[in-house]
């Protein structure tokens, strides 16, 4: 698809949805070095204010860019900001599905706007934010 021609419409979507794993988190803890026992220590979680092991808010934050990466805008658009606010836990075997929604999008500068958004599969919001990203030519 010639990338010069792609038109992104207001409102236009795309989400993907990912069951995040025991694995997933110690992974992604291992990959950037964030070993915060809320993260990897079951122990140490059950007494903190969430009860049990939470996965990174980045992780729920890579979710949204997979989408973004790979569907909407797609392949070849790099992240020119991103604003995230975390507004519930993600615990281990949360299922959370990310969606995009086209906001703003300016063919002269190859400039998209989306709204990011994450949800459980119970429906809770669990983030919200925006993303600018520059859509390869």
């Amino acid at each position: 698809m010639d990338k010069q021609n792609v038109d992104f419409q207001l409102g236009q979507q795309a989400s993907l949805e990912k069951t995040i794993t025991e694995a997933d988190v110690n992974t992604f803890a291992a990959l950037i070095g964030d070993f915060n026992p809320v993260h990897v220590d079951a122990e140490f979680a059950a007494h903190s204010r969430f009860g049990r092991r939470i996965a990174h808010g980045a992780f729920t934050g890579g979710l949204i860019s997979a989408v973004l990466g790979t569907q909407l805008p797609g392949p070849g658009s790099i992240y020119l900001s991103q604003s995230l606010k975390f507004l519930a836990p993600v615990y281990l075997d949360d299922t959370i599905t990310a969606t995009v929604e086209v906001t703003a999008w300016r063919p002269d500068k190859r400039i998209i706007t989306l709204k990011t958004d994450c949800h459980k599969q119970d429906g809770t919001q669990v983030a919200t934010g925006e993303a600018v990203l520059l859509v390869d030519r």
